[in-house]
């Protein structure tokens, strides 16, 4: 009865809200789930639930073809994508900072699930499909390589985040290089204004010699002295 609500809400957020809001892939009262808990597992546990709540509001959407279901199809495979790549995101996330993650085991074999799930739906022909077939494939990708990732030693996985976030790391340094330089350029022409020599001063107008030699003379004009 629970679960059934919640679809029923779920689709009914899908159709009613505005197209902006539609762009958002949680729901609020998810929204707020996720604030409650801090702890990587436990962030991880609600993605997986909200993802398997998606691909059930899918099953009910592909058991019968209805005029205009094919939005909702599209905008629910959608946020269900995005809820794959914020599991991702999390586990990436707890593994760079060294929080203990797991949950993976139970999240691949939930994504294994649904992954067969969305399998399924592809193969159904339908007269609609062409209107979220990219968006299914997209799923079905996401969801696979996901639980591919899920599945790898969680040593090896952390190894693969480090690397990424030092490659990551090298290319904001080098980014950031011909700026450096351009600084340093123009520090060392400053320094080079500040100690040059001045001309020295002279009284003798322009053209005059000393012993046959010309002076050169500095621009500043000596100021008048009063009479």
């Amino acid at each position: 009865m629970v679960r059934a609500l919640l679809l029923t809400l779920i689709l009914a957020a899908a159709v009613a809200l505005p197209a902006s809001a539609q762009r958002d892939f949680l729901t609020a009262d998810e929204v707020d789930q996720l604030r409650e808990v801090q702890a990587p597992d436990d962030r991880l546990n609600l993605y997986a639930v909200f993802a398997r709540q998606r691909v059930d509001l899918l099953g009910q959407l592909f058991a019968k073809e209805k005029t205009g279901r094919s939005l909702t199809i599209h905008d629910t495979l959608d946020q269900y994508t995005r809820i794959i790549e914020a599991i991702d995101t999390v586990v990436d996330d707890a593994l760079a900072r060294k929080r203990p993650v797991t949950v993976l085991p139970h999240i691949a074999k939930v994504e294994r699930e649904l992954l067969a799930k969305l399998e399924k739906f592809s193969a159904i022909p339908t007269a609609d499909a062409e209107r979220y077939r990219f968006s299914l494939d997209q799923a079905i990708e996401s969801t696979r390589d996901s639980a591919d990732t899920s599945e790898v030693d969680l040593t090896e996985r952390t190894r693969q985040v480090e690397a990424n976030e030092q490659r990551i790391e090298k290319e904001r340094e080098s980014m950031s290089a011909p700026e450096k330089k351009d600084e340093k350029k123009q520090a060392a022409t400053d320094e080079k204004k500040q100690v040059a020599p001045k001309k020295r001063a002279t009284l003798l107008k322009k053209g005059e010699t000393v012993d046959g030699q010309p002076v050169k003379s500095d621009t500043t004009k000596p100021d008048k002295k009063d009479n």
